[in-house]
């Protein structure tokens, strides 16, 4: 096969699959493609040292994917990536202890809350408007709140 004209042995393309895949991981991080382009190397090499037909190539390349794959999903679940904010992307639980204020009457158990320079919905005991409470859960969109404790 050719690559803008030049002549390439089939290890090469692995190999360029590879580098392909890794550049792909650092734009685009999941933490995922890596393995898969560990088993285009390792595919790339094995071709390259014992010149393996095509249909073995592509064995090589599925049971190394699939084996890049399990392993890095083990080692991760052993050694989980710790982050800065562990609530960043859980809006509710980073309200959690925060004093709100009803904008519309929770009657029945239901209103709503501002929070920010919006309105949430809102669970608990009956409040008026314009009464402070305490968000103390969140399901959903739906906070859960209590009457504020001063």
């Amino acid at each position: 096969m050719t690559l803008f004209g030049i002549a390439l042995e089939p290890h090469w393309w692995w190999l360029i699959l590879a580098l392909l895949l890794a550049i792909a991981e650092i734009l685009v991080p999941g933490v995922f493609l890596i393995w898969i382009g560990g088993a285009a190397l390792v595919t790339g090499i094995l071709s390259l040292l014992f010149g393996l037909p095509a249909p073995a190539e592509f064995v090589v390349f599925a049971v190394g994917a699939i084996g890049a794959v399990w392993i890095g999903r083990r080692w991760l679940v052993a050694h989980p990536i710790e982050s800065d904010d562990p609530k960043l992307n859980d809006r509710g639980a980073r309200l959690l202890g925060k004093q709100v204020v009803v904008t519309h009457a929770i009657v029945g158990g239901e209103g709503k809350v501002r929070v920010g320079d919006s309105d949430w919905l809102a669970s608990g005991p009956d409040a008026p408007v314009g009464a402070r409470v305490t968000v103390v859960g969140a399901q959903g969109s739906r906070l859960k709140v209590d009457v504020a404790g001063d």
